[in-house]
């Protein structure tokens, strides 16, 4: 299928969000959720798997293939395609998930194949296939984690991927190694190699925090990192929050202690007299 070719401006510091410019009879494909806003004249059709696939008997089957694909990735199994039915250029948006950035992958210049942890696509043009990228190595498998099942962007046209807190991008020489966190991987080249290696001290494991194994990749091939896993934000998020029923007043002299305690002696004293 032809790939459509969009302009785009991406906004925003924390939060950001992604504007794609859409000729007449261009489209885009979107996340599940994503949209932001859109101007008045662009449609929108949910599909089955990533919408790359023509239509008719033979393309029913790429749409089962491309929908079970996004289905064990963990992903929806629709996707919507936007597309401009005027006569003018017309604007779609899609937002990021939580804080971060979102990055523009010009998969022409990656050789055709992005690698990306499978909650990192946001958005993409018209003709961007999704698929699933399974590590071949077993070792993976039982305990890479987040990084067991991956996202395949094929195309040759612009996809945005969207990572959390600060990215990093990393151009790895062939044989060079590094070693990283299983979820601050991002998206990497197909180029690269990536296995699951144990940290090897059995004191790191069970008190450093960092978790028993790492990702090793090798290169040569580009690999980019972020900060801020959203499993890791999550997890700060959930210890956190208070494990009981009520709010949690940490910001105040009179939290907790004043309201729920002092504040209840005093007046059930008061009914004593």
């Amino acid at each position: 299928m032809t790939m459509d070719v969009v302009d785009y401006e991406i906004k925003g510091a924390e939060m950001q969000f992604v504007e794609i410019e859409l000729d007449p009879g261009e489209a885009a494909v979107g996340e599940a959720g994503s949209m932001m806003f859109m101007d008045a004249g662009i449609s929108m059709d949910t599909v089955f798997g990533d919408g790359s696939q023509a239509s008719g008997a033979a393309g029913l089957l790429g749409k089962l293939l491309g929908a079970g694909k996004r289905l064990v990735t963990g992903e929806s199994l629709f996707t919507t395609v936007y597309t401009n039915q005027g006569s003018t250029k017309l604007r779609v948006a899609f937002a990021a998930p939580y804080p971060g950035k979102i990055m523009a992958m010009d998969l022409r210049q990656l050789g055709g194949t992005l690698i990306c942890q499978k909650d990192a696509f946001l958005c993409a043009a018209r003709g961007v296939s999704l698929g699933i990228f399974f590590q071949q190595k077993l070792s993976v498998g039982f305990f890479g984690g987040e990084g067991f099942i991956m996202e395949r962007l094929d195309g040759d046209g612009l996809a945005f991927v969207h990572a959390g807190g600060t990215v990093v991008k990393r151009e790895l020489r062939a044989g060079q190694t590094l070693l990283v966190d299983t979820g601050c991987i991002v998206a990497l080249t197909p180029s690269v190699s990536f296995e699951i290696q144990y940290v090897g001290k059995v004191k790191t494991a069970l008190f450093g925090g960092e978790g028993v194994f790492l990702a090793k990749v090798t290169g040569p091939g580009t690999v980019w990192l972020q900060s801020l896993p959203f499993s890791r934000l999550a997890s700060r998020v959930f210890a956190a929050a208070p494990q009981r029923g009520g709010s949690r007043e940490e910001g105040s002299v009179l939290g907790g202690l004043a309201v729920g305690g002092l504040l209840g002696s005093v007046l059930g004293g008061g009914d004593d007299d």
